[in-house]
């Protein structure tokens, strides 16, 4: 079901549609090298043999999880003598650009920066994190899309427009929304679970509905996880696994990952969050074991990682959870929104000039170490303000004892 043309070509009407960047380029018949940013199915790949079609450019293609080193120079050594028999510039397409490491990806500089081949290279993850600076640099970065359910609707009206079983065995959709939500805005994902879903609608004719589409993927749920596109689903139920203290689910989602092929280093990222956002000051020790984790997986490398991945997982998972600064910096955010700029109280502010002082800039403030405990109340908020409560402790032995020495310290200002 990919597009032929790039008429064909569903989505992405920001950058591909009549008017946008990329078909204006393509018009001009000239493009930049290029990074698609965005999540799987929404069309990266299509675009880029599109794009080359469109242009009548060579095409080489390669995988970062199969190629290395000795693939890009192979790559760019044809591209070299195509150049020497005065050929079109060939399009370089790497798919998952951000699995390839310094070394691979400096490889492809030269090749860039000489004009030998316009890159265009397809990733699910931030480029500014893992794509290197001289690179990026040379590339323009295009932010695709979740596809939109009027994209969703066009896409499996083409499917049934076009493909040959179904144009023998006719099936009749009465609802979308479950095939909808279980796609998550990947096109992929949608024809994977409309293929299931019509192939049992035919053989049992009946019609497609909601609870239909629902029952028979949970029936071949297990197929369905093997088609390697369930990366949203399967992190979402790792990370809950956590935080709802189950080692053993954690473990086994984080297999799950491993043996699907992620990426060691977005799995190391998501566990840095998750031991701020999940468990905080009711294990401090976790935000400094995922950060070494996160160092020693880039290190380490694979296979061997897998087992920091391990220890650090079922350490996350059995550890003590508090969301309290997760929640004090959403209502901090909120309460400037809410607020505005308030003005910083006069004895907080900075006073490097005689007139900042004659103004008494900071001539109230109150140096806390120069009183027993190294504490003196003092108003810290603006003035409109005094007395909000954003962080509260959570319930657990480490938290408590912060709120018992905050009780102390504020009396009964913050409600502690």
């Amino acid at each position: 079901m990919r597009p032929k043309r790039i008429d064909d070509y569903i989505g992405q009407a920001h950058i591909i549609g009549e008017g946008a960047v990329l078909r204006n380029a393509l018009q001009q018949q000239t493009i930049p090298s290029m990074i698609f940013w965005g999540p799987p199915g929404v069309g990266k790949t299509s675009l880029a043999f599109l794009m080359a079609g469109e242009l009548n450019r060579p095409f080489f293609s390669l995988s970062a999880i199969q190629s290395g080193v000795k693939d890009i120079r192979e790559v760019i050594d044809k591209a070299e003598k195509l150049r020497n028999f005065n050929q079109e510039q060939p399009i370089l397409f790497i798919d998952e650009i951000h699995r390839f490491s310094k070394s691979q990806q400096d490889s492809l500089l030269g090749a860039v920066e000489r004009g030998l081949v316009t890159l265009i290279g397809a990733t699910t993850e931030n480029p500014s994190f893992e794509v290197i600076s001289a690179l990026l640099s040379r590339c323009q970065v295009y932010v695709l899309e979740h596809l939109s359910e009027q994209d969703l609707h066009h896409i499996l009206a083409q499917a049934i427009e076009r493909d040959s079983y179904l144009q023998q065995h006719p099936v009749q959709i009465d609802e979308y929304e479950a095939l909808f939500r279980l796609s998550g805005g990947d096109a992929r994902k949608l024809l994977n679970v409309f293929e299931l879903v019509v192939h049992a609608a035919v053989s049992q004719q009946q019609v497609i509905t909601n609870d239909f589409v629902l029952k028979q993927v949970q029936q071949n749920m297990a197929r369905y996880d093997k088609t390697g596109e369930q990366h949203y689903d399967i992190i979402s139920a790792f990370i809950k696994s956590i935080r709802g203290s189950d080692p053993n689910a954690a473990v086994y989602w984080l297999a799950r990952m491993i043996e699907g092929g992620e990426d060691p280093s977005f799995i190391a990222r998501r566990l840095l969050i998750l031991a701020s956002e999940d468990i905080g000051n009711a294990n401090p020790n976790a935000l400094l074991l995922a950060n070494n984790c996160f160092q020693a997986v880039n290190v380490i490398g694979w296979p061997e990682s897998r087992i920091i991945l391990s220890q650090t997982v079922t350490y996350l998972a059995s550890s003590a959870k508090s969301n309290a600064s997760y929640e004090a910096i959403n209502k901090a955010q909120a309460l400037v929104r809410q607020t505005g700029d308030l003005s910083v109280p006069l004895h907080l502010r900075n006073a490097p000039t005689k007139l900042m002082k004659d103004l008494d800039y900071g001539s109230q403030y109150k140096y806390a170490h120069a009183f027993p405990g190294n504490f003196v109340l003092q108003e810290f908020l603006p003035d409109k303000l005094r007395g909000s409560l954003l962080y509260d402790p959570g319930s657990n032995p480490a938290e408590s004892k912060l709120r018992e020495s905050l009780k102390s310290k504020w009396k009964d200002k913050y409600g502690y």
